[in-house]
């Protein structure tokens, strides 16, 4: 029998049997994604902001009279080392809101002197003559009253720019009746009787339009309602035949109006590109679908951080709390749902700010429900969606804000606000317009868009302010 030749040794370890997956790659087709973006979020601000039609590119909101009230926040700013008051900033007091003369406000400004209170410590107390007119220039404050069975209560969270004592304007000397202490390190700014003495016949003028504001608030406290609305005149539970009161309904005379903002950018695409690579995926459509997501990104951050009609900016100063201890605890977001209690929609915070909450529902055995909203499971409290938006910042102190709204314009809550139906428009609100090819083959595009958001009434927004990320447990 012939004996079969064994295999040369090493031959088959060397010798390549087949074609190698590397030159098999030349002949096949890539499998692509489309082009992918980290910065791209869910965006649920602006997914649930019911959109109201701007036509005219203007939307004025009109409000009953409403008598102001006086109960902003006054800014403070540091100079060569000394925190002062911001002197325009004294027209939120009360008896000042139409005072002109910003020389007599200057010489009120320059007569507060700082003062600083460590932790625990008491700034006002009660029982005391109301002797001072004190500002928070910095830090947080616990305003504590007795409640109506004798048991000390907390009224209110005094954080950065409220104030209380301005009956001092007016000469009035009745003792406080609540007492203020330091939560953490607190800067104050106060202004005593002696110092507004010494200011003499500076501030004359300014006294003398308090006062009178003063007399014209109590003779007006009648016709107001407890939202500071003219008040309309009715008669309930009479009997026989009284004389039925007239009345009418007033409107604020100046109604605000807000403008649609835009955010735009020249989108560039070489004609080569779009001639010859745009197989399998159009590379015009592809740029055009990651542009449009950054714009949209921009337009949920202007929404929420822009100076003239960003939420943040535009909550009304009643309509803001600060947390009790740092971090959201339940507490903290009961008291933001009193706030907006008619028919609240959504929550909004940080995506930290909610991991925070969550840490302080754990250390009290406390487990939030979730709820469904548009097809996904989210969490919630109290029923309320708490939904998360990075566009929320955190300052440098690991601090940031939540915000509740209320929305749309049946419920009088906070809508947004964009034009449809603009030329080349590619989605609601965008418009795409060609710009032409320029003498390098470069095609441009104009990519544009239109918002803008208002608040219809105050108590449609709240906000909850000194929200503490990462507390230590």
């Amino acid at each position: 029998m012939t004996e079969l030749a064994e295999p040369m040794s090493g031959l088959d370890d060397a010798a390549q049997l087949s074609l190698s997956t590397d030159a098999a790659r030349n002949l096949a087709t890539t499998t692509k994604s489309a082009p992918q973006m980290q910065g791209i979020t869910s965006r649920w601000l602006l997914r649930l902001l019911p959109w109201v039609q701007a036509d005219g590119g203007v939307y004025r909101v009109n409000r009953r009279l409403t008598y102001t009230l006086g109960d902003g926040l006054i800014a403070c700013f540091t100079a060569a080392g000394e925190t002062k008051v911001l002197a325009p900033d004294l027209r939120e007091l009360r008896y000042l809101r139409d005072f002109a003369d910003d020389g007599a406000l200057q010489a009120l400004a320059d007569r507060f002197v700082e003062r600083r209170y460590e932790r625990g410590e008491v700034i006002a107390e009660a029982g005391r003559p109301a002797d001072a007119l004190v500002v928070l220039a910095h830090g947080k404050a616990d305003k504590r009253g007795t409640g109506r069975y004798g048991e000390e209560t907390s009224l209110e969270v005094l954080s950065t720019g409220r104030f209380f004592g301005e009956q001092l304007l007016v000469d009035e000397r009745t003792p406080a009746d609540f007492t203020v202490r330091a939560v953490t390190p607190c800067t104050v700014l106060v202004l005593t009787e002696r110092a507004l003495a010494e200011a003499g016949d500076r501030i004359g003028p300014l006294r003398e339009h308090a006062r009178t504001a003063r007399l014209a608030e109590t003779t007006r406290n009648g016709s107001a309602n407890p939202y500071g609305e003219a008040s309309i005149d009715l008669l309930s539970a009479h009997e026989g035949e009284p004389r039925l009161p007239g009345t009418f309904v007033d409107y604020e005379l100046s109604p605000r109006e807000y403008e649609l903002s835009v955010a735009q950018t020249v989108l560039r695409v070489h004609s080569r590109v779009a001639d010859l690579y745009n197989k399998p995926m159009d590379q015009i459509e592809q740029q055009l679908r990651l542009t449009i997501e950054a714009l949209r990104e921009r337009q949920e951050d202007e929404t929420v951080n822009n100076r003239d009609f960003g939420l943040l900016h535009n909550a009304a100063p009643e309509q803001r709390i600060s947390t009790r201890s740092g971090p959201p605890t339940p507490d903290d977001l009961d008291e933001l749902l009193a706030l907006v209690w008619k028919e609240p929609s959504f929550l909004l915070a940080h995506p930290k700010a909610i991991a925070a909450f969550g840490a302080e529902c754990s250390k009290r055995g406390i487990y939030p429900s979730s709820t469904e909203l548009n097809g996904h499971t989210v969490p919630s409290w109290r029923g309320v969606p708490l939904l998360p938006c990075n566009k929320l910042g955190v300052s440098a102190t690991r601090t940031t804000s939540m915000l509740l709204l209320r929305t749309g314009e049946a419920a009088q809550g906070v809508i947004g606000l964009r034009q449809t139906g603009i030329p080349d428009e590619y989605e609601p609100g965008l418009n795409v317009r060609f710009m032409g090819v320029d003498d390098r083959a470069i095609i441009s595009y104009l990519v544009s868009t239109y918002y803008s958001a208002a608040v219809l009434v105050p108590d449609a927004l709240g906000v909850l302010d000194d929200v503490q990320l990462g507390a230590e447990s």
